[in-house]
C-alpha cells in the first residue's frame, strides 16, 4: 500500500521543510484543491501548486474538490501532477468524458466519491479509471474520524475491480492511521492518504514507514 500525505496538514509556516521530508519519505504527494462551493472550505489553489514542481520529487496527485473541474485539468497536468481526480457529485453524466481528458493530457484519471454516494454508481466507470478515490470522510475538513462503512465500500469495489479484470486502483482519504492501515490494505486498498495521522506524529518519517508496512 502506497502511502500519499495530503499537503492539506503540513505546516504552512514551514513548508518546505515538510516537502523535504515527504521527498524522501513519501510515496506520492496528495494536494486537496477545495472552492468552498463543491465542498465548505476553501483550501489552496495554484498560487501553492505553481512552484511545488520546481521542489516536489515524488509524483504529485491532485484532488479536485470544485465545481467544473473540467476547467483545471489542463493547468494542472502544467503544473507537473502526474495523477488527478475530480468528483463524481460535480461531473456526473460526463464522468467518462472528464476521465477521457485527463487521460488525454498524460495524468492518470481518477474519479471520487463522498460517503453518502453508493459506491456502485461507479462500477460503469472502472475500465475508463486509472484509480478510484473512495473519501472515507465527508470531502472538505482535514481531522475527522473515518467511517467504518468505508471497509464495506471498498470491499465491493475491489470484488468488482477483480471480476472485471481490471488494474485500477483504489485509494482512500479520510481518518486513515495506524488503527485502520491494515484493515484497509486487506479490503483492497493500493493508496492510502494519510494528513493527521502524518503530520501529527513526532516523527512524521517514521509514521509513513509505519503506515506503507502495517
Amino acid at each position: 500500500m502506497q502511502i500519499a500525505p495530503s499537503l492539506l496538514s503540513a505546516d504552512f509556516l514551514h513548508l518546505e521543510k515538510d516537502l523535504r521530508m515527504l521527498n524522501e519519505s513519501a510515496d506520492i504527494l496528495h494536494l486537496d484543491v477545495m472552492d468552498g462551493t463543491q465542498v465548505p472550505n476553501i483550501s489552496f489553489g495554484f498560487s501553492v501548486l505553481d512552484p511545488l514542481s520546481k521542489v516536489v520529487t515524488i509524483p504529485m496527485d491532485v484532488h479536485l474538490m470544485v465545481v467544473e473541474p473540467q476547467r483545471w485539468f489542463k493547468k494542472v497536468a502544467d503544473d507537473g501532477a502526474s495523477m488527478c481526480s475530480f468528483h463524481y457529485e460535480a461531473a456526473l453524466s460526463h464522468t467518462a468524458e472528464y476521465l477521457s481528458q485527463i487521460r488525454s493530457l498524460g495524468m492518470k484519471a481518477g474519479v471520487a466519491i463522498n460517503p453518502d454516494i453508493p459506491v456502485e454508481r461507479l462500477f460503469e466507470f472502472v475500465d475508463k479509471a486509472d484509480f478510484i478515490l473512495i473519501m472515507s470522510v465527508f470531502a472538505g475538513f482535514g481531522g475527522q474520524k473515518f467511517i467504518p462503512a468505508s471497509i464495506e465500500r471498498i470491499k465491493a469495489l475491489k470484488e468488482h475491480i477483480l471480476r472485471s479484470s481490471s488494474d485500477t486502483l483504489i485509494e482512500i482519504d479520510g481518518g486513515v492511521s495506524l488503527d485502520n492501515a491494515a484493515v484497509l490494505r486487506e479490503a483492497g486498498v493500493d493508496i492510502a492518504v494519510a494528513g493527521s495521522s502524518v503530520f501529527k506524529a513526532e516523527d512524521p518519517a517514521a509514521m509513513i514507514a509505519a503506515l506503507r508496512q502495517a
